[in-house]
Parts: C-alpha cells; structure tokens; sequence
C-alpha cells in the first residue's frame, strides 16, 4: 500500500468536507498543525481501528434496513475512506444493505431522501448543454462510468431520477468486490423523464416532471450523450445500468464497439448465470448440449442469459447455436415464445418455438402456454426465474423438475427477496433436497433434513467487478463474448469445491481474490482477441497491482 506523502489541496473546513481527504478523528497532530484543523475537532487522535468502532456502534444503533443504508451512504459522502474501510470487514452483510435488495426501497424514496448531489445529472432539456457538460469533467482519470436512465430499476421499473441511487451503489460495489478506486469513477443520470405517476405526483419530486421521451427523440438524447462521452472519455468504460426493457438492449447493441462499454442488466447478469450453470453442468454429469433451459422471464435478462448460455455450449462442446436454441424455452407475460406472436422483440425471435415444434404438447389454457404447461411439456433439467413474479416456480412446478431429472438446476434469479419467484426452503423441500440452488437474493443458510445448507447467490457483484478491472488492466477496445465466457469461465472453475453439495457459486468471503482471477482471464482473452494490445501474465499482474485501491489513509505530512 501507498504511503507516500500527499498533498490534499486544502485545508480547514474545506478539508474536512472533502470526502475523499477527510480523515475526521484521525488527522494527526501535525496534520492539525499544518492544514489549520486545530479547533475544527475533538482533540483526541484515533486510529481508523477506533473510528470503525464506533461507525459499528452507530450502524448497530439504526432500527430497520433502509436506515442503515442511509447511515453508510452518509458516511460515503462524509469521509468515503472510512465508509469503505468499515463495509469492506462486514461485506457478505453489509453489501445487501448498500445495494440489493435494500437500495429499492432507497431509490423508491431518492427525492424525499436528498440531502446533497453526487455525481452528475443530465437532463432532457440540457441536451444542448451535454458537451459543455461532461467538458467541466474532461481530463479527469475516470476508469469507470456508470451512466442510467433510471426506467429499469431492479424489480420495480420506473423509478425517474431516482435511478442515481443505483449508479452510485453500483460503483460502490465495484470498489468494494473489485478494488476499483472510487475516485475515479463518476455516476450518470439522464433523466429522460418517468411514467411514474406516483412520482410525477410527488411535490418532493426532484426529477424532470415530464413524461418519458421515446422514439427518435430518446434516441438523439443518447446518441448525442455517447459521443459526447466518447469524445471527453476515451479511455473510460462506459457501464449501461438499469435501462428500460425497450432500449437497453438496443443501445447496447448500437454502441457496444462504439467505445468500451457494457451493460451488466444483460452482459453481467448472463455472465454470472452462465457462471452457475457451468457449475451445475459439472454437478450434474451431463452435457451442456444435453440439458434443457426454461427461462421465467424472456426481457432483455433473461435472454441474455439465454444468448451467453446457448454462446458458451455451442463453443465448448462443437454445436451449432441454432441447433442449441431448440433446447431452450423462454416464456414471457404472455406465456411461452411463438413465432406466431405479433409483438416480440428482434432479441427474443430467435427463441420463439413454431407450431410443429409444439405438437403433441398438452396445455390447460388453449392458444397459451404457461410455465407449468412448459415445464410438464418441455421436460428442463434447468430452470431459470428473472420474472419479478413472486412464487411463480409453484409446488407443482418445482415437483415437476425433480421428476424431470436426478438434479434439477433451479436458480430464481429476481430481486428483491419479496420477488424471487421461490424461497431455497420451498425449492429443497419439493425437489426432495436434491436441487442445485443459485439465487438472486441473498437469503443464507436453509436447514433441510437436520443438515445446514449454504445458498449461492447469484450476484452480479460476483463477476462485473472483475469485467470492469480487466477492460482497464488490458486497456480492451470492446467486451466481446469470448472475454465474457472467460469471465464465467474463471468464476465457475474457482467453485470447485464440493464441501456444499447444493451450492453454484462462491461467496463473498474472498471476493477481491475472485475479481483478480476474473480480471486476469478477461484481460487475457482481450489480448488473444486483439482487442488489446499484447501483454505477458507479468505485466497484467502488474497492472492489477497498481489498479486496486485499499481504503487507507494517505500521508499528508512527512
């Protein structure tokens, strides 16, 4: 670690209302003397071993979740080396507390919460304005950018400006899993407007109080914003979070090779589910080529899953894609894909199943299919929930996957908790414990049959840490799918133990060791792509080292 002596740039109060050169208690007595800061605290020197005492105590002393995620976030914009320092000790329960599931009801409450701005909000009626915008930030180091429009948040949609909160929770996590310096990053809001009514209602509300822009208009906005981006961040990773089910596939799409950029909704989320189904292929005995996918859920997550997983058979195992995709069925609100649907997306098409494909398959509802009708018809070994319907895998479902295969993969994938479409407990119960279990919450330890059970999460933080850390280790122009399978790759080779017979996936507990090991892989595969120049092992290893950031406090006096 760095402890070389800085200079901060300021003193005084300024100093002490810098949350990132704010050291509160533990200013030492010659930093006191030397930025003026005699008078400005309590005499008493701590160590930052001391101030975390009493951040716990504090933490403990707040009554419900949301409070306690708006203590951390308090404590983020007060002095972030500490916020950083304390979450990293407590991470596996703390990192539901700042991010999911408990950053919805944060987002939820965004107007009525504000007390002071972070990052960078640019709305609609600025779109004249956003080159002289992201211009007062050019020339900063950014390594990371997390930009949203706020329309497809977690599970509860349409949240308007509200969505910052997610831009800078997700950051956090990438300092918190990845060692990404939080200094260097920025999060982005445009506000494009919501269709929230409630919102639009809400006297408090702090976003732009309009309708949502859509078609060409939505789409100058952001093309106006990316090569604005491009032209002032050309070296920044540009990470799409939470939008809308409308564009966020599409603007990922058109910029994708634009500049280096990433959505974590689909390329994040399909990686780490890629992730855990490699492990259950593994589990199992069975070829991926083999295997049958029902996916709960046909937005743009639940076919990206589908895309990263059908990818990655048909690379490891020499099957075409498109003979691949006839072992897959995915179903939406209104039940299973059909080409004889008039209203399905161009990234859903190529899922959708013909009639001769469904003859002799028996429904209870004529001219719909219904996952119950899916599962009892289609017979999957693998069954993958990104609905945000909750209870949706019923008992009948789940009993069905158990008389379908020896160990069913059954992974509900939707946050928050209160959305997950089974508990583990349900799951083991009516798969006769034999289930593997990914989920997408957080929900610990299950006791089945006297034994205690850990659950894998299936947490994006597990794998876009470690995207993002080696799209700048490698300096990549792109993320392309081969790098993502190595992502996945990596991640499901470091859960090779056996010791939890119904786990996917690791957990937190060595989470910045997993993001190395990813960031290494993705780096690698980038530089076999030529999509970054070459570099040995030593020298991403090198790389790496000099990345990762440790919540420390520098020296500001010799």
């Amino acid at each position: 670690m760095n402890k070389s002596t800085v200079n901060p740039g300021m003193a005084g109060l300024n100093l002490i209302q810098s949350s990132r050169y704010n050291k509160g208690t533990a200013f030492s007595e010659a930093e006191r003397a030397a930025f003026g800061l005699h008078g400005l605290l309590p005499h008493r020197v701590e160590t930052i071993e001391e101030q975390k005492n009493r951040v716990w105590l504090q933490y403990g002393n707040q009554p419900t979740a949301i409070a306690k995620n708006l203590y951390l976030n308090q404590l983020a914009r007060t002095n972030a080396t500490l916020f950083y320092a304390f979450v990293e000790e407590h991470l596996a329960e703390m990192l539901p507390i700042i991010y999911t599931p408990t950053i919805g009801e944060a987002v939820q409450n965004f107007s009525g919460n504000f007390t002071q701005q972070q990052g960078l909000v640019i709305a609609y009626p600025d779109m004249n304005r956003i080159d002289s915008i992201l211009a007062g930030f050019a020339g900063q180091p950014f390594d990371i950018i997390v930009v949203t429009d706020g329309e497809g948040v977690l599970g509860i949609g349409d949240q308007g400006i509200g969505g910052l909160d997610i831009a800078i929770g997700k950051l956090m996590v990438y300092t918190l899993c990845g060692g990404i310096n939080p200094f260097r990053t920025l999060p982005v809001m445009l506000d494009v407007g919501t269709n929230n009514q409630k919102l639009l209602d809400d006297p408090l509300y702090l976003g732009w109080r309009h309708a949502r822009i859509s078609g060409d208009q939505y789409a100058e906005f952001i093309d106006r914003f990316s090569k604005a981006f491009k032209k002032h961040f050309p070296r920044t990773l540009l990470h799409w979070e939470d939008f809308g089910r409308d564009n966020a596939r599409a603007v990922l799409d058109r910029y994708r090779l634009f500049h280096p950029s990433f959505n974590d909704d689909i390329q994040g989320t399909g990686a780490v589910a890629l992730a855990a189904v490699l492990a259950g292929i593994r589990k199992t005995g069975i070829a991926g080529k083999d295997h049958r996918f029902c996916i709960f859920g046909a937005g743009t997550a639940g076919t990206g899953i589908a895309d990263q997983i059908c990818r990655a058979i048909a690379c490891r195992e020499g099957i075409a894609e498109e003979k691949l995709r006839e072992n897959f069925f995915l179903i939406d609100r209104n039940g299973l894909l059909q080409t004889s649907q008039s209203d399905l997306q161009y990234f859903q098409k190529p899922y959708a199943r013909t009639p001769a494909q469904l003859i002799g398959w028996k429904t209870a509802s004529p001219g719909y299919i219904s996952l119950t009708d899916t599962v009892k018809n289609a017979r999957p070994t693998i069954l993958i929930g990104c609905s945000t319907v909750a209870g949706a895998f019923t008992d009948e479902v789940l009993a069905t996957m158990a008389a379908n295969t020896p160990r069913p993969v059954i992974m509900p994938l939707s946050n928050p908790t209160a959305k997950a479409e089974a508990t583990p407990q349900k799951i083991l119960e009516h798969t006769g414990g034999r289930a593997l279990i990914a989920t997408g919450s957080p929900f610990g330890q299950v006791t089945y049959a006297g034994r205690k059970i850990e659950i894998s999460q299936c947490n994006n933080a597990l794998i876009f840490p470690g995207i993002g850390l080696g799209m700048m280790i490698s300096g990549a122009s792109s993320l392309s799918d081969g790098m993502l399978l190595a992502a996945s790759e990596k991640l499901a080779e470091l859960n090779q133990s056996d010791d939890s017979p119904n786990s996917l996936l690791p957990g937190f507990s060595e989470i910045r060791r997993l993001s190395a090991e990813v960031a290494l892989a993705v780096a690698r595969r980038a530089a076999a792509e030529k999509l970054a120049p070459p570099a040995s092992d030593k020298e991403f290893n090198d790389r790496l080292k000099a990345a990762v950031w440790h919540p420390v406090y520098a020296n500001y006096c010799k």
